[in-house]
């Protein structure tokens, strides 16, 4: 008996003391949104948000196997034909990547614009829900569909909390996301230091938004290096390739092993330059 109370006894505080000697880890790929999310979001950043993924997915095919049949025409190098087909079928995704890149970089000037607006309907006494939905008529032309999405959904709904979140999907973007909870807080919570606040807010976007431009100036000749070092092999490849002679020696194996090599080294290097040379782009908030 003795025996058995002394197990329960360790079991117990084995139990007990199991949050602190183990913690619950969350593990990096979990704590990441899936495939999916992040993609539909960065369509959404790109202006795409109405494109089902099925058909971006089918986009995606069909630039994959016009890009290899087209190569497979012109070369009839059969590892030039998967990597042409493998360039295809990454081309959407890529220039989505783009569009959306330079869709954030050009609302970044915008958001101070934004916060001014607030700032002025605030101090004029406007209820916060209007001068929300006065964005859609008085605010930056990039984002004046957003707000009227919110203006027609909180007519319709009342619900100030439910079409922030709406906007918040629609602008797809983190310095959309701090000024919307911080109008959120101040919904809920209430306060007079609002105006406050936002101008703080702006004097730092301004802030921020210079030291951004600056840095970027100076990275973009690595970037553009990295692209210049990639292209340049490639370029080379295509010209040998048009030649009878060469096509013939790189459809041997050790041909094959030429290319296949030469793709994993361009995009290992390509992959290392752009991780040296990007900026973080700043997470979202409470997505």
């Amino acid at each position: 008996m003795s025996i058995v109370l002394g197990c329960v006894l360790a079991a117990g505080l084995l139990l007990v003391s199991s949050p602190i000697l183990w913690p619950a880890r969350v593990s990096a790929f979990s704590a990441r949104p899936g495939i999916g999310l992040r993609l539909r979001a960065r369509l959404t950043q790109a202006g795409l948000g109405s494109v089902p993924l099925p058909v971006f997915a089918a986009v995606c095919m069909v630039c994959s196997i016009g890009m290899a049949a087209l190569a497979e025409a012109l070369f009839g190098v059969r590892p030039l034909t998967v990597v042409a087909g493998m360039a295809g079928m990454a081309l959407p995704a890529v220039l989505v990547s783009l569009r959306a890149h330079a869709q954030r970089r050009s609302n970044r000037t915008v958001w101070p614009d934004v916060v001014d607006h607030l700032v002025s309907a605030v101090r004029s006494g406007i209820a916060l829900p209007d001068g929300v939905s006065a964005l859609a008529h008085a605010g930056p032309p990039s984002t004046r569909s957003a707000f009227a999405a919110f203006e027609s959904e909180y007519r319709a709904t009342g619900n100030f909390s439910n079409s922030l979140d709406l906007l918040k999907d629609a602008l797809a973007d983190p310095t959309a996301d701090r000024i919307l909870e911080t109008l959120r807080m101040a919904r809920e919570v209430g306060g007079s230091d609002l105006t406050i606040v936002l101008r703080n807010l702006a004097a730092w976007l301004r802030q921020d938004l210079a030291i951004r431009q600056e840095m970027e100036a100076r990275q973009s000749w690595i970037t553009n290096a990295a692209k210049l070092g990639v292209a340049a092999p490639w370029v080379v490849l295509l010209l040998l390739a048009s030649r009878r002679e060469a096509a013939l020696a790189y459809n041997t194996p050790t041909g094959h092993l030429v290319i296949l090599g030469g793709l994993l080294v361009s995009v290992v290097a390509y992959r290392v330059m752009i991780a040296v040379g990007k900026l973080r782009d700043e997470p979202r908030w409470f997505q």
